[in-house]
């Protein structure tokens, strides 16, 4: 009975060490400089129906059901979807715009898991005539999502799709 509980003890205490070690936040970015200047990158970016020229999810599910509420560009608007399992089902509404500098956006996930993080984009001058375009999420991790996040890594998964969709944004800007 003893080894038990030294057992029980022993799985408790590593769980409390793992969640102390796991990380709590993250924050997943990827840049490219585009051909273009700002003034023509930042009013294509801020319309979030264009996602649908350059996204790599809507690439993974051509048919996914998407809707929208409010007006595309301006603060408010939110775009919902329903797809596959690669692209899930969730929103992101348009939470901020700094005009020819910055887009946030707040996004839900609700399948393949539930999360809330914030999306956000940034423009800034890359040289004469062109633009520097930052893709980024943030968010924050809870028990016991923590020790998920310990063997897998947001960067990697989400990283990779983050440098599509700009490649894709670069090549349709640069036509």
């Amino acid at each position: 009975m003893m080894t038990l509980i030294y057992i029980v003890a022993a799985i408790i205490v590593l769980i409390i060490i793992l969640a102390a070690i796991a990380p709590k936040t993250f924050d997943v970015s990827r840049s490219i400089v585009i051909d273009k200047p700002k003034e023509i990158v930042f009013p294509y970016l801020k319309m979030v129906k264009n996602q649908d020229h350059w996204s790599p999810w809507k690439k993974k599910d051509p048919t996914m059901k998407q809707t929208y509420t409010g007006t595309d560009g301006e603060v408010g608007f939110k775009a919902s979807w329903v797809g596959n399992k690669e692209v899930g089902e969730g929103s992101q509404t348009i939470t901020a715009i700094v005009e020819n500098e910055r887009i946030d956006n707040h996004l839900v996930f609700l399948k393949p898991w539930k999360s809330e993080s914030d999306g956000y984009y940034t423009v800034e001058d890359g040289g004469p005539g062109q633009t520097k375009v930052v893709w980024g999420f943030k968010g924050s991790n809870k028990f016991p999502v923590t020790l998920f996040m310990l063997f897998f890594n947001m960067d990697k998964a989400v990283g990779k799709d983050f440098e599509e969709g700009l490649q894709n944004l670069k090549t349709i800007l640069e036509a």
